[in-house]
């Protein structure tokens, strides 16, 4: 018996309008691609060519101008997130779709401590086990634990990455999306990332990833999709 799709994209497009210059440019059109349960797609393809407007759509950062993002929910059933409103998407982010990137999107007056806290308690953890397992991730990824009670504002370009990833790879999500998550970070601190890839593949995590890295990509991926530059 066949693995179910847990993401099929079909037809999905997105244009961007420039108020400031009255145009409107292209982003992605006609991109269609299906994902199993478990599996890990990686989108390669050239600067430019619409990988990371690809992920952002999935994750409901942007909203695609047509086409469609059928994800197959554990807690909702078959949806699509090109059409859900704001509400659906927050619940999903909250306990299925993780998101990570090489910035991180913090509080200004959160601890980095809180914030993989928060993550948590938010799935329902009880607190005791909640601060377990937020420090077994900061310590994973190589956060000193005399920057866990500061502001991550102050942090370097690569402690705010590792920080990101602690938080989102925490709540060991179904379905996670990676956008350049390794861009800044040491040769040690991506066999970390590798690691907790590996993980999750392992506890079943489903995953889409762009990696300009292809020497990290190898062995981790099930499948590749290839994006065309603008000017093919």
């Amino acid at each position: 018996m066949s693995q179910p799709f847990i993401l099929e994209v079909q037809d999905l497009k997105k244009d961007f309008f420039l108020y400031h210059l009255n145009k409107e440019i292209k982003g992605i059109d006609q991109i269609s691609f299906q994902v199993k349960e478990r599996d890990f797609l990686g989108i390669v393809g050239p600067s430019g060519s619409g990988k990371s407007t690809i992920i952002k759509c999935i994750y409901g950062a942007y909203k695609p101008t047509s086409g469609h993002i059928y994800y197959q929910s554990s807690d909702f059933g078959r949806v699509d997130l090109a059409q859900e409103d704001e509400r659906l998407m927050m619940a999903l982010r909250r306990g299925e779709i993780g998101y990570v990137s090489q910035f991180l999107d913090i509080m200004p007056r959160v601890t980095s401590f809180d914030l993989v806290l928060h993550e948590l308690l938010n799935l329902g953890l009880d607190r005791q086990e909640a601060q377990d397992k937020a420090a077994e991730s900061l310590k994973h990824f190589g956060i000193a634990e005399g920057l866990w009670y500061q502001y991550p504002r102050t942090f370097s370009g690569g402690e705010k990455l590792r920080l990101n990833l602690a938080r989102t790879l925490v709540k060991q999500p179904r379905l996670l999306l990676l956008d350049e998550p390794t861009a800044s970070l040491d040769q040690a601190s991506k066999e970390k990332v590798r690691e907790s890839i590996i993980q999750l593949k392992v506890m079943g995590t489903t995953m889409i990833g762009i990696f300009h890295d292809l020497e990290f990509m190898e062995g981790l991926i099930t499948d590749c999709y290839h994006m065309r530059g603008k000017e093919e």
